[in-house]
């Protein structure tokens, strides 16, 4: 599913077309921080790239499955972000993510 806003820099920058492909990849439920994603994409280190990048998809990407690498969630528009991990079964404390069914904060211990 790549929008308008992207076409023609996926044609142009492979980086960028690695980040969408790993974030259009998140499943429901599956958080992730933005090194997760750079990382998966092929590009470690370019977290900042990251959200440089969801910060211009609006909708066009699942945002709100990509947070901090602690689980904090970055502050724009946190409110909207926790309110659809919670639908995705993410548990929230104090708008950090405690444990999510998938991804880097999953597990069977907690």
């Amino acid at each position: 599913m790549t929008s308008d806003w992207t076409e023609r820099d996926l044609q142009t920058d492979p980086m960028r077309s690695a980040f969408v492909r790993a974030i259009e990849a998140l499943r429901p439920g599956e958080v992730v921080s933005y090194g997760d994603v750079a990382a998966r994409a092929g590009y470690p280190r370019r977290h900042r790239a990251v959200g440089q990048l969801l910060g211009a998809s609006f909708d066009a990407l699942p945002w709100w499955r990509v947070v901090y690498n602690d689980g904090r969630l970055p502050p724009v528009n946190p409110s909207l972000q926790e309110q659809r991990l919670i639908e995705e079964g993410v548990t929230m404390k104090r708008m950090r993510v405690v444990q999510s069914p998938l991804g880097r904060f999953a597990s069977s211990l907690k």
